[in-house]
């Protein structure tokens, strides 16, 4: 049975953006967890991230929405993190921070691209199947459980189920007019508040900082 007792930790969230490292493997649908961390970063006016456990980190106060009472500012302290392991082995790196920092596992939130969502589609989750993603597999194995919250952002599916041309389609640029993979990685970024801010107002939250 899981404890009720948190211990403390110096952030409240670990946001995990996955893709790959590198100017080859920028703006392609593997990657788009890497903007929507970007974009949270620039949003939320962190600092330049740091080398560190095998990713990149950086961590800030973060605004994620207005207490329901007063409108006052809700906070939480948020760090994100860009594995730098390349996308199979990003395990390693969360593994490594999220023990450093101390976050209990629902509060690891993993954003990462979804070929069995048509573009466009965002969805969210706690738990549940991997669905063959290597990112995901990595994680499992490094934490010893897929009980971390997720932010599935939809880049569709190519027509064949062959692996490498589904490899391919992954690795390869968008193909969807710009304003629209921009509109997409906004929207993803917005949901990934939204469930940080669902579970500052939770009954049984911690007093929200």
């Amino acid at each position: 049975m899981r404890s009720s007792v948190r211990v403390a930790a110096p952030v409240d969230w670990l946001i995990v953006g996955l893709g790959n490292p590198g100017r080859e493997y920028q703006g392609t649908r593997h990657n788009v967890g890497f903007a929507v961390a970007e974009h949270l970063r620039q949003q939320w006016e962190f600092g330049t991230p740091k080398t560190r456990s095998k990713g990149l980190l950086v961590d800030g106060k973060a605004t994620i929405g207005f207490q329901p009472d007063t409108g006052l500012p809700l906070t939480q302290r948020v760090a994100l993190l860009w594995p730098q392991t390349y996308m199979n082995d990003s395990g390693e790196s969360v593994g490594l921070v999220r023990g450093s920092l101390h976050v209990p596992l629902d509060r690891v939130l993993v954003v990462h691209d979804e070929i069995d969502l048509p573009f466009g589609e965002i969805r969210t989750r706690l738990g549940g199947g991997l669905a063959g993603h290597n990112g995901l597999k990595s994680i499992d194995a490094a934490l010893g459980s897929r009980d971390f919250q997720r932010v599935r952002v939809g880049v569709g599916r190519p027509a064949s189920t062959d692996p490498e041309v589904v490899a391919a389609y992954v690795l390869g640029k968008f193909r969807e007019p710009e304003a629209e993979v921009r509109d997409l990685i906004e929207r993803a970024a917005r949901r990934a508040q939204q469930v940080l801010e669902a579970a500052a107002l939770a009954p049984d939250a911690e007093t929200p900082r």
